[in-house]
């Protein structure tokens, strides 16, 4: 969901300097279930555009409707959609609508936040009541700096029996893509269509730039022996070099840092001589950080194209961070999302 977020700051910013107002909706609490759950937001613009989404479509037009007195008296307000006769989604939505106006100094801490990936919260003030009009709002909360709050009309100090949302996010997935041919760029613009940060590594001795890698964040030009990899324990990495050699040099590197996922190109009987040659390297390998080795990396979806391929490997990462086992949708019996 940060990226989603990011993605409202960045056009909430863009209206300000045009001088349009801009309103954001959450969903703040949900009685029973639905499409998508607390903690989406959508902004609403005072020229009538909309940014992101609270539901599957169906809810956001009535949101956008109900919106337009917060734009008139800036008095925020909680309205609640009961999906359960139009939409069989078996649940009722509690959404608050603020008034979304952001501070230079917000602005700033923000982007530090993104740039470090740090966590940061978002706690969010409202009466779970039907057309509920009062002191309601958001502040965000960072580690390193000061609180935000987005409606300038909320007085946080007088909050009286209100309930409270508190979320926290973590930064954007990280995929490290070390490779640069074609299906190295088909991966790297599909993870950006998820709103992961990609940065690329790519063979000095073929050096790419950041105009080959449609949604990268950095692309550079490096060889096992002198690259600073820079992972934290959201980067989940893929070997594309389509080089034995070099896939083992990066390998030996990847290992120290212990990341969630590691996928490698290529058949079983490579993924086994590269084991091989880690425990030739590296006399305190263990079978923990083997288990973080997907190779061939993907799931079993009968992936042809460089496209299909990484969806594959895509949707085989998501199993890892989100801890699913890969099972289709209607073998699942009860909630889907817990």
């Amino acid at each position: 969901m940060t990226h989603e977020f990011v993605d409202i700051v960045k056009r909430a910013v863009v209206n300000q300097e045009k001088d349009l107002k801009s309103v954001l909706a959450t969903v703040v609490y949900l009685e029973g279930s639905s499409y998508r759950k607390p903690g989406v937001r959508m902004l609403i613009c005072e020229n009538g555009d909309i940014i992101g989404a609270v539901s599957g479509g169906c809810v956001e037009k009535e949101v956008k409707l109900r919106a337009q007195s917060v734009f008139k008296n800036n008095e925020a307000k909680v309205i609640t959609y009961d999906g359960r006769y139009r939409l069989g989604c078996e649940g009722v939505l509690y959404i608050l609508i603020e008034p979304f106006f952001i501070t230079n100094e917000f602005v700033d801490d923000f982007e530090n936040v993104l740039k470090n990936r740090e966590d940061f919260e978002v706690i969010s003030y409202f009466k779970k009541k039907e057309d509920s009009v009062g002191n309601f709002g958001s502040i965000m909360k960072f580690l390193n700096a000061e609180n935000h709050t987005f409606n300038r009309e909320f007085k946080i100090e007088e909050i009286k029996e209100l309930e409270v949302f508190s979320q926290k996010m973590q930064p954007k997935n990280r995929l490290l893509i070390i490779g640069g041919e074609h299906d190295a760029v088909k991966l790297c613009k599909m993870s950006s269509l998820l709103g992961w940060e990609v940065d690329v590594i790519t063979s000095i001795k073929d050096p790419k730039t950041i105009h080959d890698f449609s949604g990268a964040n950095s692309v550079v030009s490096q060889t096992p022996e002198i690259v600073d990899l820079k992972m934290d324990s959201g980067t989940v990495v893929v070997l594309m070099t389509h080089n034995y050699v070099q896939d083992l040099k990066y390998l030996l590197k990847i290992i120290e840092f212990n990341p969630k996922y590691i996928g490698i190109l290529g058949s079983k009987k490579r993924k086994n001589q590269l084991e091989n040659d880690l425990f030739h390297y590296k006399n305190n390998l263990n079978e923990e950080i083997l288990s973080k080795i997907y190779s061939p990396a993907g799931l079993n979806i009968g992936a042809i194209t460089p496209e299909e391929i990484a969806l594959s490997i895509l949707s085989e990462i998501l199993t890892v961070i989100r801890n699913k086992e890969p099972l289709s949708l209607r073998n699942i019996e009860g909630n889907i999302h817990l």
